[in-house]
This record gives structure tokens, C-alpha cells and sequence, in this order.
């Protein structure tokens, strides 16, 4: 790149100006402004990542972050408003990694991914800030994932569980229910000692307004906190938002706390980097994403762990979406981040559009955890369940062709068929790990085969309060124990059948 002479006599006249001031500063100028990127030359010892601030002619002040360090420039991507800065417009390092504060006073807020509050609520009082960008914590710090992490969903407690300090992927295409599932999640974790932040990343307004009205709704933005960075936000902004998100979850887990962010969703992340990349001249690859793509999600998710004992004992999980194009899960994106987390869970638009919701494809999902992050009393109920809803899809494609089925291969057809509808659960109706058990229990026992596939969530809803209203004793028996003893199995046989009597 060609330098004006003029511009080299302006930055030393500068240099020479900061040294008689006796204040030392690294000021550079910009020599080229255009779609929210800054090439500015003179900055020689700047850090890669650092905050830089662009003294405006205009007086306002806009900053920067480093991103490209060259020979003889800097390229910069802007955070504020770009158009307030014109060629020959000072800019000073700040010797400061960008940082986003963090701790208890921001539950309930929501901030931009720079921690500046969006609610009107008034400035937030932090105590302490964390670089958004961190190593992530080494394999001899970390402890393997034992403790359930409950969604409330009884499909995923029982067939894909999550586990405390795991990285569970949500995929599917759009409008498949991928947030509904995050934001059940997060409303589950009421009164369990899980703090929760949710990232939003290119989202409408709109659609963020009314996620944060149904988590206000079920009393889940106590302990949330709102990460945004939306559709109208620069690219910047969108490429922060899940690192600053990752920030503030970290703290609680170094603080031996538990705590579960949620990254909606990473395809418009990954999409605002490659805008930036792009910007700023960096080689594009395949699907012009830029060649350290991989790294951008790796580094991130890699953050969430399960510390030992001797590091706190905290735990961050992490549930990262992916927006899928004609279930096309062999995508880039798509497969990049599926090999960096434990598991996905892959929801389906056939399945949604039956009205199968949550719409989970039980055999495309997998959670590489398993059964160490289920109660013995779930894992007890959950291993016949898998085998039934396995059976059932095997059969279910071949009964299609033939009419003439043995009695053995109906009765496994009508089992399945009525598991799957008790799979099925309506939105912001999370159950507790006791009810699942007993629900499922009777499941398997095959005490709602007799019933007519369209009365069973009436019979699910019925029985439930029937047990919380005389079986208090068994459901409590699970919930401490969280177990399922032959006493437990007894009392709920007794139950069911008791109930059977009436609900017929």
C-alpha cells in the first residue's frame, strides 16, 4: 500500500507532540474508511484483538477492534457508528483487550455483546469485567460430565440427555422449534442453581421481544442474562456476541457455580464473520467462509467444560444452534460444529409439520455423554423406552408395504405409536425429573396401550395430578432417592391401576 508523505509528517508531528505532552501514546491515522472497516496506518505495536478508539472529526469517538495486523497497516473493524470517521481521523491504542462485565448484577438485563444495557433500565454496576476472549481451560483442570443437566423435555432427559459442562448441538431447519427448546431449557432451570445466558445473534427484535417476554412470563429472567446483538447490529457486534455471552458464563463457573449459555444461533455468527473476513480482503474458502471458520466455533465451545474439585467444581454447558437448508445437515457449517460438540439434537420439519413436538429425529440425535448424565431411576426407564421407539421405527417402514402383520409385530406397533405420542410436549410446560419417571415407568409397563391414541395426554395430565394429589409420598421418594427401588415401582403399579378404574 502506497503511503502519502503527508500523512507520514502528520503521524511523527503527532509523536512528537505526545512525547513534549509527556504522555506516550501509539497514534495512528486512518487512511481508508468504507462499510465499517478502518485501514489505519502508524500503529506498529498494537495487539491483535485490541480495543482501539478513532477520534472523529466530528468530535464523537468510535472504536475499533484490531483485527488485521499487516506490514504497514492496521486493519480495524469498527463498533460504532463508521461513518462518523473520515480519512486522517487520530487513532489511539488503548493497550486493552476488549471486555464485558460480568457478575450477579447483570441477571435479569438485557446488554450488547460490549455490556451496554438495552432495557432502559439504567447503567449496570459490575464489579468485575473478563476479557470476552479466553484460553480454554486445560484437560487437567476439567473432571468427565456426571451430573444432569434437566431440559424438562421428555424426550431429551430420556433418549439424548444433557449433562452439566457439556456442548449439546440443536440442529434443524428453520421454524422447527430450536429456540423453543433453549428457552424450555432455561425456564427449567427455576430454583436448580443453573444462572443462564441466552445470545441472540441476528435476530429480528421482534422475535427477541417476545423470547424475553416468556422467560419474564415463567419467572426465568432472575437468573438469565440477555446477550444481543440483532439483525440491525454491524457485523462486529454479531461476531462478539457469543464470546461476550461465553464471558459472563465463565465467571459463574469459576466461581463454582453452574451455568448454561445458549448460542442462537451460530449459522448468523458464522455468516457475520465471513462478512468481515471478507471486508477485509482475508482469502476466502469454501463458501467464501474464510479458512479459520473451524477455529472460530472451536475456540468458543471449547470454553464450556465441567471443573474439578480443586478448580471449584463449576460447570458451563453450552447449547449452540445451527439453522439447517432443506435438512441439510452435510453443510459446512453444519458438520464443523457437530464435530466439535457431544451430541446433537436434530429436530425435523416432517415431524414438526405432523405435529410430533418436539420435533426430534431420535435416530439422527446423539448425546456422546449418555446415560453419566442420567439419575439411575431415568436410566432404569429410559433403556426400554429407546428399544420400543427403535423397534417401532424399524417396523413402522415395513408395515408400509404389507397388510398382513403377526399379532407380536401390531402389538410393538401400537406400543410405539402410543410412546410416541406421550413423547410429545406442549411448549413452556417442563416437567420435573420425578414425574418423567413415573410417566414413562407406566409407559413402558405398557399401561397405556388399551387407550386411544388421542386421549393420552389427557390420561399423562390426569394421572399426573392424580399422583401429586395421592402418591405425593412416591414422587418425593424419587425426587430424593432419585431412584426407582421395587417399593417405588410397587406404589406407582397401584397407582395406575387405581386410576385406570377411574379415568375409564
Amino acid at each position: 500500500m502506497r503511503v502519502n508523505p503527508e500523512e507520514l509528517t502528520r503521524v511523527i508531528e503527532e509523536r512528537i507532540k505526545s512525547y513534549e505532552s509527556g504522555e506516550i501514546k501509539e497514534i495512528g491515522l486512518v487512511m481508508q474508511v468504507s462499510d465499517g472497516i478502518v485501514i489505519a496506518y502508524g500503529l506498529k505495536d498494537v495487539m491483535s484483538n485490541e480495543l482501539v478508539e478513532i477520534e472523529a472529526s466530528n468530535g464523537n469517538k468510535v472504536y475499533g477492534i484490531a483485527m488485521n495486523l499487516e506490514e504497514d497497516n492496521v486493519g480495524i473493524i469498527t463498533l460504532g457508528n463508521y461513518k462518523d470517521v473520515k480519512e486522517g481521523d487520530k487513532v489511539v491504542r488503548t493497550n486493552r483487550i476488549i471486555e464485558v462485565p460480568v457478575g450477579e448484577e447483570l441477571l435479569g438485563r438485557v446488554i450488547n455483546p460490549l455490556g451496554i444495557p438495552l432495557d432502559g433500565r439504567g447503567n449496570i454496576q459490575a464489579k468485575e469485567s473478563y476479557p470476552i476472549e479466553r484460553k480454554a481451560m486445560g484437560v487437567v483442570t476439567r473432571k468427565p460430565v456426571d451430573t444432569p443437566l434437566q431440559t424438562g423435555l421428555k424426550v431429551l432427559d430420556a433418549l439424548i440427555p444433557i449433562g452439566r459442562g457439556q456442548r449439546e448441538l440443536i440442529i434443524g431447519d428453520r421454524q422447527t422449534g430450536k429456540t423453543a427448546i433453549s428457552i424450555d431449557t432455561i425456564i427449567n432451570q427455576k430454583g436448580k442453581g443453573v444462572y443462564c445466558v441466552y445470545v441472540s445473534i441476528g435476530q429480528k427484535v421482534s422475535a427477541l421481544a417476545r423470547t424475553i417476554n416468556n422467560l419474564e412470563k415463567h419467572g426465568a429472567m432472575k437468573y438469565t442474562v440477555v446477550v444481543s446483538a440483532d439483525a440491525s447490529d454491524p457485523a462486529s457486534l454479531q461476531y462478539l456476541a457469543p464470546y461476550a455471552g461465553t464471558a459472563i458464563g465463565e465467571y459463574f463457573m469459576f466461581n463454582g457455580k453452574d451455568a448454561l449459555v445458549v448460542f442462537d444461533d451460530l449459522s448468523k455468527h458464522a455468516a457475520a464473520y465471513r462478512e468481515i473476513s471478507l471486508l477485509l480482503r482475508r482469502p476466502p474458502g469454501r463458501e467464501a467462509y474464510p479458512g479459520d471458520i473451524f477455529y472460530l466455533h472451536s475456540r468458543l465451545l471449547e470454553r464450556a467444560c465441567r471443573l474439578n474439585e480443586n478448580h471449584g467444581n463449576g460447570s458451563l454447558t453450552a447449547l449452540p444452534i445451527i439453522e439447517t437448508q432443506a435438512n441439510d445437515i452435510s453443510a459446512y457449517i453444519p458438520t464443523n460444529v457437530i464435530s466439535i460438540t457431544d451430541g446433537q439434537i436434530y429436530l425435523e420439519a416432517s415431524l414438526f409439520n405432523a405435529g410430533i413436538r418436539p420435533a426430534v429425529n431420535i435416530g439422527l440425535s446423539v448425546s456422546r455423554v449418555g446415560g453419566d448424565a442420567q439419575t439411575k431411576a431415568m436410566k432404569k426407564v429410559a433403556g426400554s423406552l429407546k428399544l420400543d421407539l427403535a423397534q417401532y421405527r424399524e417396523l413402522e417402514s415395513f408395515a408400509q408395504f404389507t397388510a398382513d402383520l403377526d399379532e407380536a409385530t401390531k402389538k410393538q406397533l401400537i406400543k410405539g405409536e402410543k410412546l410416541t405420542e406421550l413423547m410429545k410436549q406442549p411448549q413452556y410446560s417442563p416437567m420435573e425429573l420425578e414425574e418423567q419417571v413415573a410417566i414413562i415407568y407406566i409407559a413402558t409397563k405398557g399401561y397405556i396401550d388399551q387407550l386411544p391414541t388421542e386421549k393420552i395426554a389427557l390420561f399423562e395430565k390426569q394421572f399426573l395430578t392424580f399422583l401429586i394429589e395421592n402418591y405425593s409420598h412416591t414422587l418425593n421418594s424419587i425426587k430424593e432417592t432419585k431412584d426407582l427401588t421395587d417399593d417405588i415401582t410397587k406404589q406407582l403399579d397401584e397407582a395406575v391401576l387405581k386410576f385406570l378404574k377411574i379415568f375409564k
